[in-house]
């Protein structure tokens, strides 16, 4: 059994536009979660990159980075991912060489190879680029020469840049960024929170084929967990129930905005909806405290997780937090209960 203790907790933020709300609204939920994850402990907080999407304020990922970093003390910050399609890899090293100058040993880079956007958008974006399979991994490693020290004769570098050394992550929802990743021996994060069916094979593909580098000397793996923790399963479900909205517009190419939560949602969809959301979100964890640890500590045994990354899309900020606050409060019963039986723990 995988110590659950042992597992630190960290988050990943869409920054929500919620119905009724605005931009600026997502983005000060989004600082004050932050604060409240680095008050409980958590490692890490990363924001994605999306773009042509009216529910999602995440686009400008790298300033976002850089504001959460501003508004908190320790807690690491960074992209999760920036998808390297859409940006030249010297910008992203600028960009990121910068955060790292201005919040030292705090900036992580999760680099993903999808667009995070439609066609159209990916083509605003990029102009006429056409990608090949092997853009990504040369351009991951364009960003660690850029990232690394200048080398003699070098004509082109980043300043700010070259020398920070940002950590490098590879994200991914399939096999391909788990085989790069242990080709590299870079850390890896797998985004079941939303993908969840390769997740165990790409953990596999990953721990069996991994190299040992100058950045790691051993695999290290981040599972994604949608989770919604309430002091009781029935108001759990209740407010996971936006996720569910959520969800179900995704799938069915109706995005929006981040809709409040319904009374006895799941039950009103159509037979095969109400599997597509329960696919979609396999690895998710919903319900009170007992049916998070459980949850938790079924996923952790399945993956053999070194950290979990949590996702949670509560409609109302503040009992955001308190699902924030009951996960981290079952890791320290986890750890509690250990202790208790006279074993030495480790939180986080």
């Amino acid at each position: 059994m995988k110590a659950l203790n042992r597992i630190p907790l960290s988050m990943l933020d869409l920054v929500a536009v919620r119905e009724g709300g605005t931009v600026a609204d997502a983005l000060a939920i989004a600082l004050r979660t932050a604060q409240h994850a680095e008050s409980l402990g958590f490692v890490r907080y990363w924001l994605a990159e999306h773009h042509n999407m009216s529910g999602i304020a995440s686009s400008a990922t790298a300033v976002l980075v850089g504001h959460i970093a501003g508004g908190t003390r320790n807690i690491r910050v960074g992209s999760g991912g920036v998808m390297l399609p859409n940006h030249a890899p010297l910008v992203v090293a600028e960009a990121f060489g910068t955060l790292a100058e201005l919040y030292p040993g705090r900036i992580d880079l999760g680099l993903g190879r999808a667009p995070g956007t439609d066609p159209l958008t990916m083509r605003a974006l990029r102009r006429d680029r056409v990608e090949s399979e092997q853009d990504f991994p040369r351009d991951v490693t364009e960003l660690q020469r850029l990232l690394g020290p200048v080398e003699p004769g070098q004509r082109v570098f980043a300043m700010p840049g070259a020398g920070t050394e940002v950590p490098i992550w590879l994200l991914g929802s399939s096999l391909f960024s788990a085989q790069l990743a242990a080709e590299r021996g870079l850390p890896y994060a797998f985004a079941s929170h939303f993908a969840p069916r390769y997740l165990l094979q790409a953990l596999d593909m990953y721990r069996h084929n991994f190299r040992p580098s100058k950045h790691l000397a051993k695999p290290y793996a981040i599972v994604g967990v949608p989770l919604v923790a309430a002091p009781t399963d029935q108001e759990a479900e209740f407010l996971a129930s936006s996720t569910y909205q959520r969800v179900l517009g995704i799938l069915t190419g109706r995005r929006g905005q981040l809709p409040a939560p319904v009374e006895n949602y799941m039950a009103r969809l159509h037979p095969q909806e109400r599997a597509a959301v329960s696919d979609f979100l396999a690895c998710a964890v919903v319900g009170g405290p007992e049916t998070v640890r459980e949850g938790l500590q079924a996923l952790a045994d399945r993956t053999q997780a070194d950290e979990f990354m949590l996702v949670s899309d509560v409609f109302d900020p503040v009992l955001r937090l308190r699902s924030l606050s009951i996960a981290a409060d079952v890791m320290k019963q986890a750890a509690t209960t250990e202790a208790a039986a006279g074993c030495s723990v480790t939180v986080g």
